[in-house]
């Protein structure tokens, strides 16, 4: 499949606005490798010089200071960078971004805060290009469908099959559980969901990086009654290649993974290795569409899916829904199940799932919904920036 290549409206961007908000939960989201005590959310607002306006996300969910950290490298660091600037659209400004900071990254040690920074601004670019286009995103891009399928991600290890049944309940077919937790655990909670929703849904698990290869060998073998569509992130992202070719020459479950692969140099690597069959990069984490573009195309022309990573606020979960529906495929849309209205009073198309398991993301400019940093601080009950 080849995509259509990326349009390149010009750009002047005029004001940036870096906005932080945080939401506290009563169940605190759990992987093998943290907890998330409240639900954080960085937001970015790109004005042009004409005007027009675009909303990005920002990843930043670890650790627990990294909305703010994030936030004030967009202030002092990137913005300065940008404003001014004329660009023959958002890819070249990513671009400009990149170079200019990438010594910055090495000698600061923060290459991951900054790439993520950086996604976040060009995320607000393509919405605001799209926006000016007076199109949604999904068709700015070059696609030809507004529909994409989505599955429950982010089940806790606590009960996860009520999780899984109360997201069934509001149309997600299919699912995704939290393991690396310990193999009984795992085991009982996997026996607990597929009793619930039978052995024919989707039902995929991710490990967090929770394992070495001799765990994940051990572990893959155990998996391998349920029928799992994937599993994610069984090994550390940085573990060498062979160790993943190792365990996939074990298993016959597909292997997923992207979402800490950084740089497309990294990714044309993992290509090259072929140990995943879906392919996860996220847009909020590195390269936001600019650089992820490219690597969806060279994805899903090696024949993996493409089924983008996301676990955050509403903005940047309708910029990846964009994004898949103008991909296109066979991939799926990473909704998460945990309580966060940050997500959901902000991406009110994720929140009408149809009968096949799908969401319509409409005709409406952009990504879809204008954030009002006002309303979302009376939501949160206090703004943090």
């Amino acid at each position: 499949m080849t995509l259509p290549s990326l349009p390149t409206p010009a750009l002047t961007p005029a004001r940036i606005d870096a906005h932080v908000f945080r939401h506290p939960i009563r169940t605190p989201v759990r992987t093998s490798f943290g907890v998330m005590h409240d639900r954080p959310a960085l937001f970015v607002r790109v004005q042009d010089d004409d005007g027009a306006a675009g909303w990005g996300e920002v990843w930043c969910n670890f650790p627990g200071c990294g909305a703010e950290h994030r936030a004030r490298l967009i202030d002092t660091v990137l913005a300065p960078l940008l404003l001014g600037q004329h660009f023959q659209g958002p890819a070249e400004a990513w671009k400009h971004l990149s170079e200019r900071t990438a010594v910055l990254a090495i000698q600061s040690g923060e290459p991951g805060p900054l790439a993520q920074a950086i996604a976040g601004i060009d995320l607000a670019l393509w919405d605001l290009s799209a926006r000016r286009a007076g199109q949604p995103l999904w068709r700015h891009l070059g696609g030809t469908r507004s529909r994409v399928p989505v599955y429950a991600s982010g089940i806790n290890p606590d009960a996860p099959e009520q999780t899984a049944l109360r997201c069934r309940a509001q149309g997600y077919r299919a699912f995704k559980l939290k393991i690396g937790f310990g193999e009984e655990r795992d085991l009982a909670n996997l026996d607990a969901m597929r009793r619930a929703l039978g052995d024919a849904t989707p039902l995929m698990v991710d490990a967090n990086q929770g394992w070495s290869l001799d765990e994940a060998l051990h572990m893959a073998e155990r998996l391998r009654p349920y029928g799992l569509q994937w599993l994610e992130e069984p090994l550390r992202a940085d573990r060498p290649w062979h160790e993943w070719q190792a365990l996939q020459a074990a298993t016959s479950i597909a292997l997923a993974g992207g979402e800490n692969i950084a740089g497309a140099a990294a990714f044309d690597v993992a290509l090259q290795a072929r140990v995943f069959s879906v392919l996860q990069p996220d847009a909020a984490k590195w390269g936001g569409i600019s650089a992820n573009w490219e690597v969806i195309q060279r994805g899903q022309a090696a024949g993996l899916r493409y089924c983008p990573h996301y676990l955050g606020a509403g903005v940047g979960l309708l910029a990846s829904a964009h994004l898949l529906a103008a991909a296109g495929g066979e991939g799926m849309l990473e909704v998460d199940a945990n309580d966060n209205p940050l997500r959901t009073a902000l991406s009110p198309a994720a929140q009408h799932i149809d009968g096949e398991g799908c969401i319509d993301l409409g005709e409406a400019p952009g990504i879809g919904v204008l954030p009002d940093p006002a309303q979302i601080a009376r939501l949160v009950g206090r703004a943090g920036n």
